[in-house]
């Protein structure tokens, strides 16, 4: 397995290209509200993207339709947006953005409230984020891969929610995917030693129930199996000698 290191360069690259990500998701954040389609809100993301001279890395990545992730409820990931599929009072909406600026990705997901929701999967979606910042804590230069992972797992699964396992965080730089893949359920290996200069997109996406999922018949549309709700949280990070830091997060 090849790990990138970036060069001081290419760390200022990437800076620039997900803080471009975190404006969009900041405004797609504000824009969203009941009666919205999921159409209309990979239109908004895809023209912020390009206003901040970048080119969305998801539009016609493996043959993916649209600009934006739009994942509805029940909706892990991967969700296709459409002019029908129009959000709604108490539902929850993952979505999942990233940009190319000067050859370098960047690439975070967000999963927002629309409206009061069900307390349960307010709660679903705070634990989410916050399994994020828990396995974090241990993105540090020495420690080893599935710290990271271990620690996610650690946080969730006393609340007794299923853990996606089926997909999972990655390396990310001059392409969308790199090395490794970053899972974020229990692992018995330690996994590669990290080092200062790795950049990574962690991303839990936790469900209310089962951590089974299902395909549907677009084959990009993943959903839970028992069709309760999922929340997704992600961020690219850069591993340092001391905290790691958020690249998409400023804030």
């Amino acid at each position: 397995m090849a790990v990138s290191i970036k060069s001081p360069r290419e760390i200022a690259l990437m800076r620039e290209s997900c803080k471009r990500l975190e404006y969009v998701h900041d405004k797609l954040g504000e824009a969203l509200k009941p009666g919205m389609s999921t159409l209309e809100v990979d239109r908004l993301g895809e023209k912020l993207i390009r206003e901040m001279d970048g080119i969305p890395n998801f539009l016609h990545y493996n043959g993916f339709p649209a600009s934006i992730c739009v994942s509805v409820n029940e909706e892990v990931v991967h969700g296709i947006p459409k002019k029908d599929r129009i959000l709604k009072e108490g539902d929850i909406v993952s979505l999942d953005a990233g940009l190319i600026y000067k050859g370098y990705h960047s690439d975070a997901a967000r999963t927002y409230m629309i409206g009061k929701v069900k307390p349960e999967v307010k709660d679903l979606v705070e634990r989410t984020k916050q399994s994020f910042f828990e396995g974090i804590k241990m993105a540090r230069e020495g420690n080893h891969l599935y710290d990271i992972s271990n620690a996610i797992a650690d946080y969730i699964e006393g609340f007794g929610y299923g853990i996606v396992e089926d997909l999972v965080g990655h390396g990310i730089g001059t392409k969308l995917h790199e090395d490794p893949q970053i899972p974020n359920f229990r692992q018995k290996k330690k996994g590669l030693m990290l080092k200062a200069g790795m950049t990574l997109a962690i991303e839990p996406m936790i469900n209310l129930g089962t951590w089974e999922v299902e395909w549907l018949e677009d084959d990009w549309t993943v959903v839970t199996a028992d069709g309760l709700p999922s929340a997704h949280y992600e961020n690219t990070i850069l591993i340092t000698e001391d905290e790691p830091e958020i690249l998409t997060l400023s804030r």
